[in-house]
């Protein structure tokens, strides 16, 4: 299965932050779209992504006033990204050898949408159970 199987199912907008905005926006964006991750753009430009993790930790290490601080401050450099015709086994591979919880899906140097983890995990149990599925039919048949 794809990468754009996933996009193809979800239809969810692509919510992005500018680097100039604060730790609180960033918090409110996520909060108000119930998401985890936002990716920062400046213009075209994608220059990382941020997410509740990074949040959590800046505000564990500086306090309070991590709020007030520029995402641009925290933002997670380099980005991972994949392509829509990439595998699932791809993006998992991905996931695991670079500890991120979300990749953005870039098609033709545009930002097309984000994958991430829990997509990932619901679509390998769906692949999962429709083995099984088809195992335990043939099993039956053949008895």
């Amino acid at each position: 299965m794809s990468v754009q199987h996933i996009l193809d199912r979800n239809r969810a907008e692509v919510v992005t932050i500018s680097p100039t905005d604060t730790l609180k926006n960033a918090a409110d964006q996520m909060r108000i779209h119930n998401i985890a991750a936002l990716v920062v753009k400046n213009g075209a430009a994608i220059i990382g992504l941020i997410s509740d993790r990074e949040i959590v930790h800046a505000v564990s290490r500086i306090g309070e006033r991590a709020l007030h601080t520029a995402v641009l401050e925290i933002v997670t450099h380099p980005t991972i990204t994949i392509a829509p015709d990439d595998t699932l086994k791809r993006a998992m591979r991905l996931m695991t050898h670079h500890r991120v919880r979300h990749l953005p899906v870039i098609a033709n140097g545009k930002l097309v949408g984000v994958v991430s983890i829990g997509d990932v995990v619901k679509h390998r149990l769906e692949d999962l159970e429709t083995e099984s599925n088809v195992l335990r039919d043939a099993y039956m048949a053949a008895r």
